[in-house]
């Protein structure tokens, strides 16, 4: 059970509208409005703490009714995520530094105990189960282009996805790790959102990529990208932001409005 003084600040206001569908493998489901696009879906790829966590459901809702498209956020774990919510205590702002005894406390108390679901829920079987849940849409469905979005974890796996056939559209949120050589595989236009600091990827790593996006775009104008990055943030704020942190906050709604922009500038076109 997550203490509530862990989960507090990181939990969204408001509940989630949508429903859980199980004939989807138990992915949660965020119809379009009325008005809304039926040939076009969004696919959100949750950071570690999964579907338990709220507010990937609450940003799949807010996405629904902006971009006017159905939104799906998939069950990567299908079973306990790999972080429970009272991991959920590192920095927030960029003026925080974790010390080294919250470094230990992190890996000892949240990354060792959860390697077992670390390794359950490795690159090849989390891309193997997205697969199959896109090929499910695609057979009973009548869409005919998908974006996704991805937060953390989710962000290292919509850059793997970005590389398939499966997706048209791509925006990526401090992302977890990746390698360079599956940015040059990306074969979509893509969106970036970046902390100011981040304790997953380093700042030399973020210019190779957008290097690489570059080179990428002069061989393809097609190949569209931008790289956003939020001042005064930290890894997460996007996806879990501190509600004690009005900048935080501010962020992590202008992350989502960029989201919602892309996806209406190259999901709808």
């Amino acid at each position: 059970m997550s203490c509530p003084k862990c989960v507090e600040g990181y939990e969204l206001p408001g509940q989630p509208t949508g429903t859980i569908q199980p004939e989807y493998q138990g992915a949660y489901f965020a119809p379009r409005p009325e008005n809304g696009q039926k040939d076009v879906a969004a696919i959100l790829l949750t950071d570690a703490f999964g579907l338990p966590l709220k507010n990937c459901k609450l940003m799949a809702d807010k996405i629904a009714a902006q971009v006017g498209c159905d939104v799906w956020v998939p069950d990567l774990f299908q079973g306990p995520p790999i972080l429970p919510l009272n991991a959920m205590n590192l920095p927030d702002r960029a003026d925080q530094r974790p010390t080294i005894l919250d470094w230990f406390r992190f890996i000892f108390g949240n990354i060792i105990p959860a390697l077992p679901r670390i390794i359950r829920n490795r690159s090849s079987v989390v891309d193997a189960k997205l697969a199959s849940f896109v090929a499910l849409l695609k057979e009973t469905k009548s869409y005919e282009k998908f974006g996704a979005v991805g937060y953390c974890f989710g962000g290292s796996v919509a850059i793997r996805l970005a590389s398939t056939n499966l997706i048209n559209t791509v925006v990526v949120v401090h992302p977890g790790s990746f390698s360079i050589s599956e940015v040059r595989a990306m074969g979509v236009p893509s969106s970036w959102a970046w902390p100011e600091v981040d304790v997953a990827v380093s700042p030399q790593k973020i210019l190779e990529a957008e290097a690489a996006l570059a080179s990428k775009k002069v061989a393809n104008p097609s190949l569209e990208y931008e790289f956003k990055e939020y001042p005064g943030t930290q890894h997460g704020f996007a996806a879990r932001p501190n509600l004690k942190y009005p900048e935080i906050v501010e962020a992590h709604e202008k992350a989502l409005e960029q989201t919602i922009s892309w996806f209406k500038k190259t999901l709808l076109g």
